[in-house]
C-alpha cells in the first residue's frame, strides 16, 4: 500500500520525484545529485541570510543540529560568515561552515549540492524579492529546492518554468494532501494504548522540536521504543518518518490528520511511547495549533518548554510571556492530561543562571526540570519514567 505523502515524506533526487497533483514531473538531470556515500543522504546547503542562530532561523538551526534526510554541507549567512555553525548555536563545533554566498558555498563543497533548503521561518511565510532571486539562481545551477514556507513554489509560474528548464525539482514541504483526501477526527486515538507525550511550550520558536528530538533519541537509547510525530515543516525536512505540517491544514481537518498520523505510527511501529512535537503555545493569541494537538493526539502527559530570559512573545514585542504556572494551569484545564516536567531554553542565560533556574522551578512547581541541550539526556528519560513508571521495566534494546 502506498504511504501517504503527508505522513512519510521521503525526499528523492530530482530524477525520481513522482508526478502528482502537487509535484511537477521533471526529466532526469544531466548528472545525478551528489549524495553522501556513507549515509546515502542527499547533499544540501541551507540558506539563512541574516537569521542563522536567531528565532526566524529555526529551520536552519534545527537542520544543523539534526538531519536524517540531508547531509548539510554549509549554511549561507553573510553576517556570520567564517564561523562554525555549531558554535554559532552555542554548541560544540560540528565542521559545518557558515559562508557568505551561494558561490562560496558551492566552491567550499567542491560541487553544486543536490538541494538548497530555505532555512528560515518568517512570520509572513513568504519569500522576499531577494530570496526569490537567490532560489532561482540556485535552480539555474542545477540545484533543487526544499521550501518549507506557506508560499508553494510549484504554483508559481516563474519557479515552475525554471524547474522544467533546468531539470530540477521543488519540494513544497508544507503542502497538504488534496481536500477530498483530508481526514476528519474519528475517535480512533482511543485505540493507541501506549503513553502519548506532547512537548508544548510557552511561546513559538522556543525549542519544542529540539527537545522532542533529543527526548526521542534518549528514550530509544535507554531501551524504550519511542516514535516522534512531527507537526511542523522543520521536523519533516529533518526526516521525521511520521508527521504533518498542521498549520497548513484547514482547521476542520487538523485534529483528524494528527489523529490518523498517531494511529498509523502506533500500528506500524508498536512503540512503548509516542512523542508529539508541539507548535506555538496553548495560550498564544496568534497560533491555534496547540489546540489541535491536544484534541487530535490527546496526550496523556505534557512536557513544557520555557525560556526564562524571554520577556515578550516572539514576533509580538508588546505581549508579555506567560508564566510557567499559568501555562500549566491552562493546559491541565483545557485537556485531561498532566504536565510531568519542564524543560528550559537557555537563550541569553549563563550556565550558572540555568542551574539557578532549574532549582527555582523545581522548588516552585514540584516537577523535574532540565535543559535538553546542556544537561544530560538521562534527565529527560527520568522525567518520562517519573510520569510513566511502567516503562522502567522495558528490556534494553539489543541486549542478549
Amino acid at each position: 500500500m502506498r504511504e501517504d505523502r503527508n505522513v512519510t515524506r521521503l525526499v528523492t533526487p530530482a530524477s525520481t520525484v513522482a508526478s502528482g497533483p502537487h509535484q511537477r514531473a521533471v526529466p532526469s538531470p544531466v548528472r545525478p545529485p551528489p549524495v553522501d556515500k556513507c549515509s546515502r543522504r542527499a547533499t544540501a546547503i541551507v540558506y539563512c541570510e541574516g537569521n542563522f542562530g536567531a528565532v526566524d532561523g529555526k529551520t536552519a538551526n534545527g537542520l544543523v543540529r539534526h538531519s536524517e534526510r540531508y547531509e548539510i554541507l554549509s549554511v549561507i549567512d553573510s553576517e556570520k560568515a567564517g564561523r562554525d555553525a555549531g558554535e554559532v548555536l552555542g554548541d560544540p563545533a560540528n565542521g559545518i561552515p557558515v559562508l557568505a554566498s551561494l558561490d562560496e558555498a558551492i566552491a567550499d563543497g567542491g560541487h553544486a549540492p543536490a538541494f538548497l533548503i530555505f532555512g528560515m521561518a518568517p512570520s509572513s511565510g513568504m519569500l522576499s524579492p531577494v530570496e526569490r532571486r537567490l532560489m532561482l539562481d540556485a535552480m539555474g545551477r542545477g540545484i533543487s529546492i526544499v521550501n518549507g514556507l506557506h508560499e508553494f513554489l510549484n504554483d508559481d509560474a516563474e519557479f515552475a518554468a525554471a524547474a522544467e528548464a533546468h531539470q530540477v525539482s521543488i519540494l513544497d514541504v508544507r503542502r497538504p494532501r488534496a481536500k477530498k483526501n483530508l481526514r476528519m477526527f474519528t475517535g480512533r486515538i482511543s485505540t493507541v494504548t501506549c503513553p502519548r507525550i506532547a512537548v508544548l511550550g510557552t511561546d513559538g520558536a522556543i525549542g519544542k522540536r529540539t527537545t522532542a528530538t533529543i527526548l526521542t533519541a534518549a528514550l530509544n537509547a535507554a531501551g524504550i521504543k519511542a516514535v516522534l510525530i512531527g507537526t511542523g515543516q522543520t521536523s519533516l525536512i529533518q526526516g521525521a518518518r511520521y508527521g504533518v505540517a498542521l498549520d497548513a491544514i484547514p482547521c476542520q481537518f487538523c485534529s483528524g490528520e494528527l489523529e490518523s498520523t498517531v494511529v498509523e505510527a502506533f500500528k506500524r511501529e508498536h512503540p512503548d511511547v509516542i512523542i508529539i512535537e508541539g507548535q506555538g503555545a496553548l495560550s498564544h493569541p496568534a497560533y491555534l495549533t496547540s489546540t489541535f494537538i491536544m484534541r487530535g493526539a490527546q496526550p496523556n502527559a505534557v512536557i513544557l518548554q520555557h525560556a526564562p530570559a524571554r520577556r515578550f512573545l516572539c514576533d509580538f514585542p508588546n505581549i508579555a510571556m506567560p508564566t510557567v504556572a499559568s501555562e500549566i494551569h491552562l493546559i491541565q484545564t483545557f485537556a485531561e492530561t498532566k504536565v510531568i516536567g519542564l524543560t528550559l531554553n537557555h537563550e541569553h542565560m549563563t550556565d550558572a543562571a540555568v542551574t539557578e533556574a532549574i532549582a527555582k522551578y523545581e522548588r516552585g512547581l514540584g516537577l523535574p526540570v532540565t535543559d535538553a541541550l546542556t544537561r544530560p539526556a538521562s534527565r529527560l528519560v527520568d522525567m518520562v519514567l517519573g510520569g510513566f513508571p511502567q516503562l522502567a521495566g522495558r528490556p534494553i534494546l539489543g541486549a542478549a
